[in-house]
């Protein structure tokens, strides 16, 4: 599955991650996800209707099989992973399929 990348929606690389995160105006909800993964596939919609509601927030998005550096650099043991960052450090994470309810109250800084 190739994923559709949204004007909203920033492809995460190891080469742009401090630019495009770390030093981000916003905070930035990072999305770790594959192509092979049914639940990221069914969260993908959610998160990008919580983007485009949420203006205040970027989307940031990672491709695990692409970016194992970095999905090896945050911890990530499963998929999906949201990871909140806010000034170059994690927030908070979510990990496995959510409810809309739930990164409503995820994403509140």
């Amino acid at each position: 599955m190739e994923r559709k990348w949204d004007m909203n929606e920033i492809k995460v690389t190891g080469e742009n991650f401090n630019t495009a995160v770390a030093a981000a105006a916003k905070p930035v909800l990072l999305d770790f996800w594959a192509s092979w993964c049914g639940p990221c596939k069914m969260l993908a919609p959610l998160v990008h209707e919580l983007a485009a509601k949420h203006p205040e927030i970027d989307l940031g998005s990672v491709n695990v099989d692409e970016e194992p550096a970095l999905a090896i650099r945050f911890g990530v043991m499963s998929i999906p992973t949201l990871i909140l960052m806010k000034d170059g450090a994690e927030v908070r994470r979510l990990v496995g399929l959510q409810r809309e309810e739930a990164l409503e109250r995820f994403i509140e800084v």
